[in-house]
C-alpha cells in the first residue's frame, strides 16, 4: 500500500474522529446513529495511522505531496 494521504488530510480526519467521539461519549449522539458514527471515527483514525485511504485508490486520488 503506497501512502495516498497528506498531512492535512490526516489531521482533519483525526479531528473529525475526536469530535465524533466526544459527541458520542457525552451522550449528544446515541443509539444506532451514534454507533455508526463511532465506527466511522474508527475508520478515520485507522486510515490516518496508515496514511492510506482505500477509497482514493480506485479514483487515482492522492493528497500526498509529490516526491
Amino acid at each position: 500500500m503506497k501512502p495516498n494521504m497528506g498531512t492535512a488530510d490526516r489531521i482533519i480526519r483525526i479531528l473529525v474522529a475526536a469530535v465524533i467521539a466526544i459527541l458520542y461519549f457525552t451522550g449528544t449522539v446515541s443509539g444506532t446513529l451514534g454507533i455508526v458514527l463511532l465506527v466511522l471515527a474508527g475508520v478515520f483514525v485507522a486510515t490516518s495511522v496508515v496514511s492510506f485511504c482505500p477509497l482514493y485508490a480506485p479514483f487515482g486520488m492522492s493528497t500526498c505531496p509529490k516526491k
